[in-house]
């Protein structure tokens, strides 16, 4: 491991400093901690040192990605929510809005995307959201749901239908027209600041609008959705490593009938299980980085089946934690307890299991000989 990254894993390591369960059960973190973080390049270390940023491969930020989604899945959302504007503004950007925006969210600001709509989940064909070019102006009107972060964000990054295509425009959250709503009790990252945001007759100038508009809805949507999807998974390696860990630290303490839980065959499967389910994730998600880094035209595939992988097999580990540790695991503020909720919504976001399945398969067909 390099020394940049022992040194970021140090530093988050501080910033939690065993505060992910009071975060969880308080439904939010410290501003100020996110803003700390941010200022240092680590909420999307990917950004090239051009623009200030860190400038980390794939994997290294996958790696930094499971250590902080290890010690707290809020705030790796949130890295996640970070890591998404800031590879949305590079892919689709041009040079001067890249040169204006991207040293903002290594230097402290804060970025939230939105894309699902009441309307418009995994089929975002039917988002309603209209962006609409007047004169050197445009007009911002629709709704977002569950975008992660934006209870925090300075930016929001809204994707939405425009006249001959669609369009990804930045939104500042404080311009008038825009209400953020936070979820409440959301089931999963409950600090992640999950919010709902109204956007009514929102007034931008024109350049605000990223690249160029009237672009195809499915380009634009899958590229925000590809790091979405590889922040996802090594952030789901994270959780698997929290759980094997917490599992197996309790089998080897506690004893009954009179030796410890590990030496017990049933309990001992479940320990293998979770350590089987790590080490594939782990697997899949460096052999999708390596296709990231390496510009490999199997970097699609790769990562959706990492991000299938890895929060199928956290949510079955943290089930599994939570079957070995018992009442010990069965309430609020325990790592394992806040592991089981999290991972299940991983299925969900950033495109659903089933949803993954399906490109998988029809992957599966294409290259059949």
């Amino acid at each position: 491991m390099s020394e940049r990254l022992t040194e970021a894993f140090d530093f988050f390591d501080g910033l939690v400093d065993g505060q992910a369960d009071a975060w969880d059960l308080a439904g939010r973190i410290p501003v100020e901690l996110l803003r700390t973080a941010g200022a240092r390049g680590l909420l999307c270390a990917e950004v090239a040192p051009a623009h200030g940023g860190p400038g980390l491969s794939s994997r290294d930020n996958g790696e930094l990605t499971a250590h902080v989604g290890s010690r707290c899945s809020s705030l790796r959302s949130v890295m996640t929510s970070q890591g998404m504007a800031a590879w949305t503004i590079q892919r689709l950007a041009n040079a001067d809005q890249s040169a204006a925006l991207l040293p903002q969210l290594v230097s402290g600001q804060l970025a939230a995307v939105g894309f699902s709509e009441p309307g418009a989940g995994s089929d975002l064909s039917t988002m309603s959201t209209r962006i609409k070019l007047d004169g050197d102006s445009v007009v911002l009107d629709g709704r977002k749901m569950w975008v992660t972060g934006a209870r925090y964000a300075d930016l929001l990054i809204v994707f939405g239908q425009c006249e001959g295509g669609a369009a990804a425009v930045v939104v500042p959250a404080s311009t008038p027209g825009v209400r953020v709503e936070p979820v409440a009790d959301p089931m999963g990252c409950r600090a992640a600041g999950h919010a709902n945001i109204h956007f009514d007759s929102v007034r931008l100038p024109a350049s605000s609008v990223l690249g160029s508009p009237g672009l195809p809805l499915p380009l634009l949507v899958t590229t925000a959705l590809a790091y979405g999807r590889m922040s996802v998974a090594w952030g789901c390696v994270g959780i698997l490593r929290a759980c094997r860990n917490a599992a197996a630290l309790h089998a080897k303490s506690r004893t009954q009938f009179g030796k410890p839980l590990s030496e017990h065959q049933l309990v001992a499967r479940h320990l293998a299980e979770l350590f089987i389910a790590e080490q594939v994730a782990t697997q899949a998600c460096a052999h999708a980085s390596s296709c990231w880094d390496a510009g490999s035209p199997d970097m699609v595939v790769a990562t959706v089946l990492a991000k299938h992988v890895s929060a199928t097999n956290a949510a079955t580990g943290a089930a599994t934690a939570v079957q070995v540790l018992a009442s010990a695991a069965a309430q609020d503020g325990h790592v394992v307890a806040r592991a089981y909720r999290d991972a299940k919504l991983m299925e969900i976001i950033e495109g659903t299991s089933e949803i993954c399945q399906l490109i998988l398969a029809q992957h599966a067909v294409a290259t059949a000989q």
